[in-house]
């Protein structure tokens, strides 16, 4: 091997390190500044919501907390550029009582609200929220075909999203009153008899710090039980209806 022919290897190794090393950064930059994908585990925000959705969470919607870094260190307390989320938003935000954990519901309590559910209706500072009932909901995901009630919630705010009913007089459809603290909002999910949200002690308020960002579009879908890498199975398999669609 000549010289010059050794040295072009070289130079052409050197070329992919530095690529390869500078989509890194920018990967990283995105990720900790702009967007993250999270997919969804759990079918808690049915219908909005499906087992195997992918979707980008903004990370700048609200500002920046410890929360929004690789690894969460603890450089800095509270929030950085903050905006509050609206009432309504869906957000993912780190578990209070396990900060390892992701969670994703929709905002319902702002600071010195008073949350309640009565007979599976929610009310938000002793007033009732306005729904309206919709054609039943057919839920195929799990194999035999379910049909749910289905309701469109109107928040005070009119911002509007549906919400599911499994059961009559479920276990959380008769709430206390809950006052949520200063710093600390309300969440809860869609699928409202099948949600571990603020209603439960496993989750409770959530504090602003913990918001990790707002959920803005599902990039990708695929049936509850299918694995992703599976492309062969992607023409079957991929709801392509819900691609590139907005989460509302």
């Amino acid at each position: 091997m000549s010289v010059t022919t050794a040295k072009r290897k070289q130079g052409g190794l050197a070329e992919t390190v530095r690529v390869v090393f500078h989509a890194l950064i920018i990967a990283l930059v995105i990720r900790t500044f702009l967007f993250q994908p999270f997919n969804i585990p759990s079918g808690s925000m049915k219908e909005t919501l499906l087992v195997g959705d992918y979707l980008f969470v903004s990370k700048f919607s609200y500002g920046y907390s410890r929360y929004s870094l690789p690894f969460s260190p603890p450089l800095f307390s509270g929030r950085i550029w903050s905006s509050e989320p609206n009432r309504g938003d869906v957000v993912v935000f780190r578990l209070p009582k396990d900060d390892a954990t992701d969670y994703i519901k929709r905002v319902i309590g702002f600071p010195g609200d008073r949350i309640q559910v009565i007979q599976g209706v929610l009310n938000i500072n002793g007033q009732p929220v306005k729904r309206e009932r919709m054609d039943d909901y057919l839920d195929t995901e799990e194999g035999a075909a379910m049909r749910v009630k289905r309701w469109r919630e109107t928040l005070p705010n009119s911002v509007t999203y549906t919400t599911l009913d499994l059961v009559d007089s479920g276990f959380s459809d008769n709430t206390q009153v809950f006052a949520v603290p200063p710093g600390h909002f309300f969440m809860m999910g869609d699928n409202r008899d099948n949600s571990t949200d603020s209603r439960f002690p496993q989750v409770g308020y959530v504090p602003f710090e913990n918001i990790v960002g707002k959920a803005q579009i599902i990039f990708f879908s695929i049936g509850e039980g299918e694995r992703a890498w599976q492309f062969w199975r992607w023409p079957w398999a991929v709801r392509w209806s819900r691609l590139f669609t907005l989460v509302r």
